[in-house]
């Protein structure tokens, strides 16, 4: 079922169908607060402030951008809290969230350690491209938001966001070019 259609039962009255679109993006949404405030307790009750503001205040919100619209909700969140503290962090990854494409066979010792060593590779690699690439990639491809979906979170346009998404690669291969990656081995 899609979000525009359990959002708009929500709105007509069907619990469940909050509760389908919480299930569906809390811990997506968690991992994103995450890695803005490096601080799980903190992303947990602000993924729930989002929602509680979401299902209580019964926004408008236009079809197809329900993803979109949390999301820009929890960024917007997270930066008053940051404010609230007086610090400011960079946008970084947490180690877990990122996982690279599965080996021929996922359960040999073999597959799950070169899994584990890309993924770390893939790490490292991303912490050390500018924090606004590794954002905009984290967006489009791991949490597979559309350009103008992404550029509604980032509060830019389309085309930023692709020359974001195009250096970002850019640079993300030849990092991991010195890791002695090439682009076969991706």
């Amino acid at each position: 079922m899609s979000d525009d259609l359990l959002y708009q039962k929500y709105l007509n009255g069907d619990q469940a169908a909050g509760d389908e679109l919480m299930l569906r993006y809390g811990d997506s949404l968690t991992a994103y607060l995450d890695a803005f405030l490096h601080n799980v307790q903190d992303a947990e009750d602000l993924m729930i402030d989002c929602f509680t503001v979401i299902l209580v205040n019964k926004p408008r919100i236009a079809e197809g951008c329900f993803r979109a619209y949390l999301f820009k909700m929890a960024r917007n969140m997270a930066n008053r809290l940051w404010r609230v503290r007086l610090r400011r962090k960079e946008f970084s990854l947490d180690e877990n969230l990122i996982e690279t494409l599965p080996a021929y066979d996922e359960t040999s010792p073999e597959a799950i350690f070169h899994r584990n060593e890309r993924s770390a590779v893939l790490q490292k690699c991303l912490n050390r491209i500018a924090p606004q690439y590794r954002e905009a990639l984290w967006l489009v491809y791991m949490m597979d938001l559309r350009y103008a979906d992404a550029a509604m979170v980032l509060g830019c346009g389309t085309k930023r966001v692709e020359n974001l998404l195009s250096n970002g690669k850019a640079r993300l291969r030849l990092e991991l070019e010195k890791e002695g990656i090439t682009h076969a081995d991706i």
